[in-house]
């Protein structure tokens, strides 16, 4: 195996973050937040961003070669799609194919404190189950499409999604400290590890993504490059040292002048909320970069962003500020995080 090129890469399968349909100029050009790490044959997914399952058949895959489904933290625009990959993607699956990981963040376990600009405390939904982690969610997402389920498994002879996904929770390590609202992101917190095949091992640490907690970022090494992907983060200490020396570190970024421009006018006690949020949970491009620096990152690219139609020239006005490969891809590009590739390119 070890002689054998496995080409590992990411596609950027969507782009956009943001719990919206993005609007006005641009509109339309990036879907949803979602990556496909890809080793040899095999894809982990990362996110199921609005439309991924189309992205993943424009990018040449299908359901068949996903090998696991990794949720950097539950917020819906990470997550909107996962019941269509189960759903839709069963239809796609060979008989005998071992069952694809779901992976992600575990129940909360306490609700978020209020907004401090709150007037009266706000209602919980469902406060009966409040805070459902991966596992909860997936069971819950089956059970409201079990009308159509079973349709097809007892008329028309389907195999049932849950024979070919199986939803677990992100065990966080004792003793660390982690609290989800005194504590979700441990200074000094180690990575560790939540999968492993003959392909790839995948690592994990907390970063810091408020209110939601826990929020993960992901790293996967290969025996020919190495990949880390920060999920939804304000800079964080953690995520550095998850991505040293990584080969490609694609990070999320938003564009704090468009926040200014959207809320700042309104005067609303909800546009001042968003606001707060986005300063204490996101990165900009110029962090983004100072993060790549301090990881050591041989490529930098930006994904996750905020607002999806912002001009890619504001994006790449950045990119003499990183000392490395700085990319800013579209939706279904190709990045390569291989070493064998880069030494070979440089040998010619």
């Amino acid at each position: 195996m070890a002689s054998t090129n496995l080409n590992p890469r990411v596609v950027t399968l969507g782009t956009a973050g943001g719990p919206r349909w993005w609007t006005g100029d641009n509109a339309g050009k990036r879907a949803g937040i979602s990556t496909a790490v890809v080793v040899g044959d095999s894809v982990y997914l990362v996110d199921a961003g609005t439309g991924v399952g189309n992205q993943l058949m424009k990018a040449g895959f299908t359901p068949a070669n996903l090998r696991g489904i990794f949720l950097t933290h539950l917020h819906s625009d990470h997550t909107i799609d996962l019941a269509s990959l189960a759903i839709f993607g069963m239809f796609t699956l060979p008989a005998g194919k071992a069952p694809i990981s779901i992976i992600g963040p575990g129940d909360r376990g306490a609700l978020p404190p209020a907004s401090p600009r709150a007037v009266a405390a706000p209602q919980p939904l469902y406060p009966q189950n409040p805070t459902p982690g991966t596992a909860s969610m997936f069971e819950h997402l089956m059970q409201a499409y079990a009308t159509d389920l079973n349709d097809r498994v007892i008329d028309a002879l389907r195999p049932s999604p849950l024979d070919h996904f199986a939803a677990s929770d992100i065990q966080i390590p004792a003793g660390t400290g982690y609290h989800p609202n005194e504590n979700p992101t441990p200074q000094g917190f180690a990575p560790f590890e939540i999968y492993r095949d003959e392909l790839v091992t995948v690592t994990a640490t907390l970063v810091k993504h408020p209110p939601i907690a826990p929020a993960f970022a992901f790293r996967f090494d290969t025996a020919q490059g190495s990949v880390t992907i920060s999920g939804d983060t304000a800079p964080c200490q953690n995520l550095i040292a998850l991505a040293k020396g990584t080969d490609l570190l694609l990070h999320e970024a938003i564009d704090f002048d468009w926040v200014q421009r959207a809320y700042g006018s309104v005067g609303t006690v909800e546009a001042q909320a968003s606001m707060d949020h986005h300063r204490a949970s996101h990165t900009s491009p110029e962090q983004a970069i100072e993060i790549a620096h301090q990881a050591g990152a041989r490529t930098l690219a930006l994904h996750h962003l905020v607002p999806g139609t912002t001009p890619l020239s504001v994006w790449e006005a950045h990119a003499g500020k990183f000392s490395g490969q700085y990319l800013v891809p579209n939706d279904l590009d190709t990045i390569s995080f291989s070493r064998v590739n880069s030494e070979m390119a440089a040998a010619r």
